[in-house]
C-alpha cells in the first residue's frame, strides 16, 4: 500500500472507520436519546453520504490486492 496520507486507498479505510463509528453513534442515540429525532436524522444522512462515497471511490480503485 501506497505511504501517501492522502492516498485513496488511505481515505478509503478511513471511510469505512468513521462509517463503522456512524453505526455505534446511531445505536447509541436512537435506544438513549428519543427526543432529538434531528440530531438522529442528520447522522443518519451522513451516513447514507458515507457510504456512497465509499462506493465510489471503491468502484474506482478496483479490487484491492491483500497485503
Amino acid at each position: 500500500m501506497d505511504n501517501d496520507l492522502h492516498s485513496r486507498e488511505r481515505q478509503l479505510i478511513e471511510m469505512r472507520i468513521e462509517h463503522a463509528d456512524l453505526d455505534a453513534l446511531i445505536d447509541r442515540a436512537a435506544t438513549h436519546v428519543a427526543d432529538d429525532d434531528l440530531a438522529l436524522r442528520r447522522l443518519k444522512k451522513r451516513r447514507l453520504l458515507l457510504r456512497d462515497q465509499i462506493q465510489r471511490l471503491e468502484a474506482e480503485l478496483g479490487p484491492l490486492e491483500s497485503a
